[in-house]
């Protein structure tokens, strides 16, 4: 609106109404934000032993790897599983094999 525009006093009652609510919704979301803030801040505490940010991304980075760690072992572990049951299965198709053999002669 150009600085020579005038208006009327309802004009300006109107946007100031209008400025007026949307300092207060601000207001209100600043104030939800900051309790939802510190309800965080707290809970991070009580969990974690801190609420700063930074150690809290590097507990989260060494969860991360350990979580990692953790399921290399195990797809490790179920490898190891499959193999030594792969070779059951062989031994005993093998043994079975020549049983079936001596027994049929």
């Amino acid at each position: 609106m150009a600085d020579t525009d005038q208006q009327t006093i309802e004009e300006l009652q109107s946007r100031y109404q209008v400025l007026h609510e949307k300092k207060i919704a601000t207001q209100t979301n600043l104030t939800n934000a900051q309790s939802e803030l510190q309800k965080l801040k707290k809970e991070a505490l009580e969990k974690y032993g801190t609420d700063d940010l930074e150690e809290l991304r590097s507990k989260l980075e060494e969860l991360t790897a350990e979580n990692e760690r953790k399921r290399r072992d195990y797809q490790t572990l179920l490898e190891g599983i499959e193999t030594d049951l792969a070779k059951v299965e062989t031994d005993s198709e093998r043994s079975l094999g020549v049983s079936d053999a001596d027994a049929s002669e």
